[in-house]
């Protein structure tokens, strides 16, 4: 059983007012609160062990680089990647999407085939259809099923002898559906393709372990997870990462430079160009000691819990309302429209009440095609909302209702 209100006490700016009522913050879907021990360590950062990374012989440089190699090793833990050579560092999960789609399309051919999912986060479309447009590469999509799981029949009659790889999101941020990563990647692996993995929304809720799932890449940002912004985590398989060409260049990703030619650095510096925020990767480290002191598995119960609360209790509350993404295994993320009413409208009424959920088409406009509405009201949980708050979330409801109906 986790201490939710000992919990709670760690992120202060759970305290304050909007609009004259307490908070109740429900968009943690696009970026969690922080708690003290994570902007503890960046001030000690800032204050004890600013100095770059990598480069200097002096102390201060040496404990920042340590600090900082000491959490590339606490994120291969928290993944359970097999080394720390396949963790490399980038700005958000954005950043390692983009870093795939770019480096290693580079080893595709013009024809070849990626296939995405409609449920994808535009971070999972748009790089790929850039590389599609440099390469000739060839986009295929998988539709979802009406409860928004994906259809896996569709999705295994998509592989052909010129399909090179997949990706697709181990949560959607709108649907909330837990996708079935490990069977996905095993089919791309039956036809010699490769497999890459969205793992923002999942990461603050669920156990990753890329071994267990068996993908080649795997991505998550830190501001998703308790930690800082600005930080992210791309997993790559060593052999894979070895044969694709860098992301970026200039410093601390080079072996040798001169006129005639560069060679490059060793995993995962390769792919690390330029000074890394090494403020903030040290307090990542701090984020996952936070979620490994609870337990994942007690984050995951508790967030089930508020879930189900209000999704059951939002169709009671009030019978017009459509609830997108009813998949049996589900994140704690609840997307919905009162009747027809503007998601937007719904979303400044719960604000004017001190609720913060996220209105719009969350980065997801061809699903939202799909599901045929412009946008919805998403409300997310995290560890520290509480079922005192899901109450006061659908007494809200129940009060802006009658004006929007």
């Amino acid at each position: 059983m986790l201490d939710i209100e000992a919990i709670r006490e760690q992120f202060p700016i759970l305290g304050r007012d909007v609009h004259g009522k307490p908070l109740v913050y429900l968009d943690n879907t696009a970026t969690a609160q922080t708690p003290r021990r994570v902007v503890a360590c960046l001030e000690r950062m800032y204050t004890h062990h600013h100095a770059n990374v990598h480069r200097g012989v002096h102390c201060m440089s040496v404990e920042a680089t340590d600090l900082v190699e000491k959490a590339r090793e606490d994120v291969r833990a928290f993944i359970n990647a097999p080394s720390v050579q396949e963790v490399v560092f980038t700005r958000g999960t954005t950043e390692g999407l983009n870093l795939v789609a770019s480096s290693y399309t580079e080893l595709l051919n013009p024809g070849d085939e990626i296939i995405l999912t409609v449920m994808e986060h535009h971070s999972n479309i748009v790089p790929w259809q850039l590389a599609a447009k440099r390469k000739g590469l060839v986009i295929k999509v998988v539709p979802i099923l009406e409860d928004g799981s994906l259809d896996l029949e569709a999705y295994r009659g998509l592989f052909t002898e010129r399909t090179r790889l997949v990706s697709f999101a181990h949560v959607s941020n709108v649907l909330g559906t837990v996708n079935p990563v490990r069977e996905m990647v095993a089919i791309a692996h039956e036809h010699g393709c490769v497999a890459c993995v969205d793992g923002a929304q999942a990461a603050p809720h669920y156990k990753i372990d890329v071994q267990e799932l068996g993908c080649d890449f795997y991505a998550f940002s830190s501001h998703k997870m308790y930690g800082p912004t600005g930080v992210g985590v791309l997993y790559g398989r060593s052999e894979l990462l070895d044969k694709m060409p860098p992301y970026q260049g200039g410093g601390e990703m080079i072996g040798h430079v001169s006129f005639a030619g560069t060679t490059w650095a060793d995993l995962p510096y390769k792919f690390e160009a330029g000074t890394p925020d090494y403020t903030a990767i040290p307090a990542l480290s701090e984020a996952i000691a936070f979620i490994n002191e609870l337990g994942i598995s007690n984050i995951e119960a508790h967030e089930e819990a508020l879930y189900r609360a209000a999704a059951e209790d939002l169709k009671e509350a009030v019978p017009e309302a459509r609830i997108f993404g009813t998949a049996p295994h589900k994140c704690p993320v609840l997307s919905f429209l009162l009747g027809s009413a503007h998601h937007y409208d719904t979303g400044m009424l719960l604000d004017h009440l001190g609720i913060a959920v996220r209105t719009g088409h969350h980065c997801a406009q061809p699903l939202m095609a799909a599901l045929g509405v412009e946008g919805t009201v998403r409300a997310s949980f995290g560890v520290y909302n509480t079922l005192a708050e899901v109450d006061t979330f659908l007494a809200a409801i129940r009060r802006i209702a009658p004006m929007l109906l």
